[in-house]
């Protein structure tokens, strides 16, 4: 049974707030991305707006922002700063996950959502790199586990507090287990690891994260699963992760096509162009359905098989016509686009980080095929 709604959410105009804050960000985006820096300025200030707590529910202390309005805000900060977006899309999936169980499991993350409105906690996830598999090394001692393990793609971990991440440990009984646990960033034997030099978001702080002799105790373990199976809580990851993560990628998609348009105009006697255009106007209402369908799947469905196969086709669809719209505002703004004073190169960079996330392409095809034809999934 769902939990009753107990207070109504503040009336937060989060997109007017999303607005004003990407207008702040996109002064210093090419900056960021030069250097490779990480965005702290921004998150400083998300914090100060209320947007690292705005997913945490309005009883427990938090913004009471839905998934639609995260995804309204990551969309509209992405226009102007695609790095900041993506970092705040792997806190805040996280965040609306647990609220999402905390509502509809009754999921003992009530203490967690609470520390993370009142501190303004930042969570940073090692899912996207571990995913089914998991990695890393658990080792059964006294009381615990000792953790032994390298975290990659760990994005906003300069700013990070918790990283919520797994281990793998050799299950005598079971086979290999993957056990679930919050790490304390600034715990001893924790280290952020200097390697985020990339192609695009630059800015995303995406550091590794090389845990050595990590005590774990029985009772800070939050989950365990069958190592590369299926399991209702990757399923409910996937249903509420999927559409705030791509709608970073919309948000791109979006602001190329705003830019290639005005720089178009120098162009306006190319007769080609307005086919061009056409094409990349195409691509984009593409990635806004498919866009619109993850986010009506995840707002009205249960965790499970066919859920995960719809989110993942759509998050295979707004990927694609992500990056392909981006492709076409290059052309639509012909030459001038390879200038990176211009804008449109470091959008076509960012944009690309679309093919990396789970399921990937050939995996995402396997897993819907077999489902159509009613086979298993983790064969």
């Amino acid at each position: 049974m769902s939990r009753a709604i107990k207070l109504k959410r503040p009336a937060t105009d989060w997109l007017a707030l999303a607005r004003d804050l990407g207008r702040e960000f996109a002064a210093k985006a090419a900056v960021v991305d030069a250097q490779d820096q990480f965005v702290a300025e921004n998150f400083a200030k998300l914090k100060a707006a209320g947007l690292i707590s705005a997913g945490v529910p309005a009883e427990l202390g938090g913004g009471g922002a839905t998934v639609g309005d995260l995804v309204n805000i990551l969309r509209e900060l992405a226009k102007y700063c695609g790095s900041t977006a993506l970092a705040l899309s792997m806190h805040s999936h996280q965040v609306a996950t647990a609220a999402w169980r905390w509502r509809h499991q009754q999921a003992p993350v009530e203490p967690l959502l609470r520390r993370i409105a009142a501190e303004d906690l930042v969570l940073i996830s090692s899912g996207g790199s571990d995913w089914l598999a998991s990695s890393g090394e658990a080792t059964r001692v006294d009381g615990g586990f000792r953790i032994q393990a390298r975290k990659a793609f760990a994005s906003g971990a300069p700013a990070g507090d918790l990283l919520m991440t797994s281990a793998v440990w050799q299950n005598p009984d079971l086979g290999p287990e993957v056990l679930h646990f919050a790490v304390p960033l600034k715990a001893e034997g924790v280290r952020l690891l200097d390697t985020w030099r990339v192609m695009g978001m630059r800015g995303t702080g995406s550091q590794d994260i090389e845990i050595r002799d990590f005590f774990v105790p029985d009772a800070a373990i939050s989950g365990r699963r069958p190592q590369g199976k299926w399991h209702i809580l990757y399923h409910t990851i996937t249903m509420i992760a999927f559409p705030l993560i791509y709608a970073v990628y919309l948000g791109i998609a979006e602001a190329a096509r705003d830019r290639a348009l005005l720089m178009a105009r120098r162009r306006m006697t190319d007769s080609g162009l307005p086919y061009l255009i056409g094409d990349m106007e195409r691509e984009l209402l593409t990635a806004r359905l498919a866009h619109d369908h993850m986010l009506g799947v995840a707002t009205s469905s249960s965790p499970g098989y066919e859920t995960t196969n719809a989110i993942m086709m759509g998050r295979a669809l707004v990927g694609g016509s992500a990056i392909r719209t981006v492709e076409k505002a290059m052309e639509v703004a012909g030459g001038a686009a390879f200038y990176r004073d211009q804008g449109l190169e470091r959008l076509y960079r960012d944009v690309q980080a679309a093919r990396f996330h789970p399921l990937q392409d050939k995996a995402q095809l396997r897993f819907a095929g077999r489902f159509a034809l009613g086979l298993d999934i983790d064969e």
